[in-house]
Order: C-alpha cells, then structure tokens, then sequence
C-alpha cells in the first residue's frame, strides 16, 4: 500500500484517468446515431428510405424507381 507523497500521487493519477474516461464516454455511439439520423431529413415517397438533401433524393429516385414518376418537391431541382 502507497504512503505519503506515493499514495497522493496515485490518487491524482487515478483521477485524470477517470476524467479522461468519463469526457470520451460523452462522444460515444449514441450520439453519433442521433446526429447521423437528425441529417437524415428526405424520406422516399416509394419505399421510405432516408437521404440527407433533395439531390441524394432525386438521384436515388431515378435509380431505385425509374419507372414511377417524380414526386412534385424533386420535379423543380
């Protein structure tokens, strides 16, 4: 067991690490998630797939349902 200076030292130690544990848990995979699916603002009329803006939209569109036609909010882009 640490005594004196040694024990003060390792406590200080101990607690860095665990505030530079605690500040990465703040940037986890829930976050990014909840960031990622706010972009996500376009919602395919067909097959209800998420785009982040009208281009990616219009695109998918084209590809995914050629044969529909083009929904009124993409006709102007």
């Amino acid at each position: 067991m640490a005594r004196g200076h040694q024990k003060i030292q390792s406590q200080q130690k101990a607690q860095e690490k665990n505030a530079k544990m605690k500040k990465q848990q703040g940037h986890g995979l829930s976050d990014q998630m909840k960031a990622a699916q706010k972009a996500l603002v376009f919602s395919c009329a067909v097959c209800k797939s998420q785009m982040p803006d009208p281009k990616t939209y219009k695109q998918h569109f084209e590809n995914k349902h050629p044969k529909n036609e083009l929904p009124a909010e993409l006709k102007d882009i």
